[in-house]
């Protein structure tokens, strides 16, 4: 037994696969100083190709594993873009005289070595997508062609040293049984593609193996426990049969209460909707038994392109989707674009802290017609079904009223042009800004509902940038701050009368489930791969415990005491 870390949970057992390491050599080969031009267009030819080849493989992977895991490859495009990526290749081409393959591997190099010695795993992280960037160019400046294809007659452990989301995504998932690397992170783009696919993934053998796995080993990964056995005697082929016919077993029985209630052994419901970025997801969250969708993530439909949206376009796309909702809720976020999410197409001010800045909401009620194009395309998609609308961002009484103020006018440019609609439509505000939940009480007399953000209100409640990797291990959630937070604003929106739901990253996380039941939440909106062991836990859970859990984690000061009561309430529930 070798044990590493689980990335992907999940039991697999097969041949091995083994991609072999991608060491590059090739001569520290110079050019004239008549050649540099010639060089110069070779990186550029490099670079276009790459980005079209990335263009490709994240439409592809939009299709298949839905439009979040395809902003993986993002992180790509950026790299080939980076101003300090390319200025090293071209001033090593340009003052060393260096072939432009070569400045290429000189770069990589330095910039993977300069995050591997980083004590930061999301750093060293960072590095394998430099690593991977660096490799589809070097590729496409060499002519090289990967080898070694994987079997085609069988299905296989795929095994590495370390594996690029490039990699993953060329090989057929229905073949690949598994996944063992030497290297990587639980927060590396490959892991994440791997929990988004169902794939079991171990890593972090780096050192572990008495020998290297060889093609055609028996492996048996077990992404529960982080383990790995290379040929293992039969009586453990036996015992990992056994484990894996039980978990096979277990996500069968998951999927089949994908349509029972969600409620508690007590009788406490709890909704249960997904978080979309697209229509083709919308039949995988009715699948695992979602009530609609909580949140609908409409910027994804004002990217990847070259202009805003039309009205047309974007009413085409809501209203297909309140149809297949056959009448269930559907709530689209309006534009929230800024800080880390940005348009080519769409010129914004430059600015020094982007995620305080012109974002959301403030860059809807600046432009009034590309908000308004929004709105009256959102109502008219909800003559076709329960769609609501919920505004990002919000920190102000003042911007609801300008919103809603807006929102009336869309509504009259539709009764002029005779356009039906829902003229009562319900409209609601995600609080993700510590202002806003501090004025909850006040907000709550004029919308219809709240839906809280966790992730911007976490990082703003703490001052902590969550895209700043320095400075990521400070972001909490369970930081007493923001569980008091939480509660005053659950408590005006019950005060007002208004249901309330959690649609931020947190809402999906087991341990936290507990604290929702005892604050009296009665919505969680989520990603859909996380519907059915939510619904699970939940259904062994017991409000009223939950409601005595809750006295004690708002009496806790630190994380790690909340994190223990939590931890306390979860053991309990599994073991009923």
């Amino acid at each position: 037994m070798i044990k590493g870390l689980g990335a992907s949970s999940g039991i697999a057992m097969g041949p091995a696969y083994v991609i072999p390491a991608w060491d590059w050599e090739f001569p520290d080969k110079m050019v004239d100083a008549t050649e540099l031009s010639f060089e110069f267009e070779r990186l550029y030819d490099g670079v276009r190709s790459s980005k079209d080849e990335l263009e490709h493989i994240k439409q592809e992977i939009r299709e298949v594993l839905g439009q979040e895991q395809s902003y993986i490859f993002d992180a790509h495009l950026a790299i080939l873009e980076d101003p300090v990526f390319m200025n090293e290749i071209q001033g090593i081409i340009s003052r060393q005289y260096k072939a432009a393959e070569v400045a290429v591997k000189e770069v990589i190099d330095k910039f993977v070595d300069m995050f591997d010695v980083l004590d930061d795993d999301y750093m060293k992280e960072r590095a394998m997508d430099i690593k991977d960037v660096g490799n589809r160019l070097l590729k496409h400046l060499l002519g090289t062609v990967e080898d070694t294809p994987p079997p085609a007659d069988h299905a296989y452990v795929l095994v590495a040293k370390e594996l690029t989301p490039s990699q993953l995504v060329h090989l057929d998932p229905a073949s690949i049984l598994g996944i063992v690397t030497m290297m990587g992170g639980l927060t590396s783009h490959t892991s994440i593609m791997s929990r988004a696919m169902g794939i079991p993934f171990v890593l972090g053998l780096e050192g572990k193996l008495i020998r290297p796995i060889q093609n055609g080993d028996m492996v048996i990964v077990d992404g529960e426990e982080g383990v790995v056995y290379v040929n293992p005697d039969h009586e453990t082929i036996e015992l990992y049969e056994s484990r894996k016919n039980n978990w096979l077993l277990h996500q069968e029985r998951l999927q089949e209460i994908a349509h029972v209630p969600s409620m508690t052994e007590d009788r406490k419901s709890v909704r249960l909707a997904a978080n979309i970025g697209s229509i083709k997801e919308i039949d995988q969250a009715l699948k695992n038994g979602a009530i609609g969708v909580g949140l609908f993530r409409s910027e994804f439909l004002y990217m990847d392109r070259d202009s805003l949206p039309d009205e047309n376009e974007q009413y085409d796309v809501y209203r297909q989707a309140a149809v297949k909702l056959e009448g269930k809720p559907l709530i689209i976020r309006t534009l929230d674009i800024g800080g880390d999410k940005k348009l080519d197409y769409l010129p914004m001010q430059v600015e020094d802290n982007p995620a305080l800045g012109c974002r959301a909401i403030r860059i809807s009620l600046e432009r009034h017609e590309l908000f308004k194009t929004q709105l009256r395309a959102i109502l008219r998609a909800s003559h076709f079904g329960q769609v609501k609308i919920m505004y990002p961002m919000i920190s102000s009484l003042n911007e609801l009223r300008q919103a809603n103020e807006l929102l009336a006018q869309a509504k009259q440019d539709l009764s002029r042009r005779g356009q039906p609609f829902n003229p009562n439509i319900e409209v609601g505000l995600t609080i993700e800004v510590p202002g806003a939940a501090l004025i909850a009480d006040v907000l709550a007399k004029e919308v219809n509902f709240f839906s809280i953000g966790t992730n911007d209100l976490i990082q703003f409640v703490l001052a902590v940038d969550r895209m700043n990797d320095s400075i990521a291990h400070l972001y909490d959630p369970y930081h007493p701050a923001v569980i008091r937070l939480l509660k005053l604003t659950i408590d005006a929106a019950k005060s007002a009368g208004i249901p309330v739901a959690v649609c931020g990253e947190f809402a999906g996380d087991i341990r936290a489930l507990p604290l929702w039941l005892g604050l009296g939440i009665e919505e969680l909106s989520m990603s859909m791969q996380l519907l059915l062991p939510i619904k699970h836990r939940l259904l062994t859970s017991n409000h009223a415990e939950c409601e005595r859990m809750l006295e004690e984690v708002l009496k806790c000061g630190t994380s790690e005491e909340i994190i223990g009561v939590l931890e306390s309430s979860n053991s309990k529930s599994s073991a009923s």
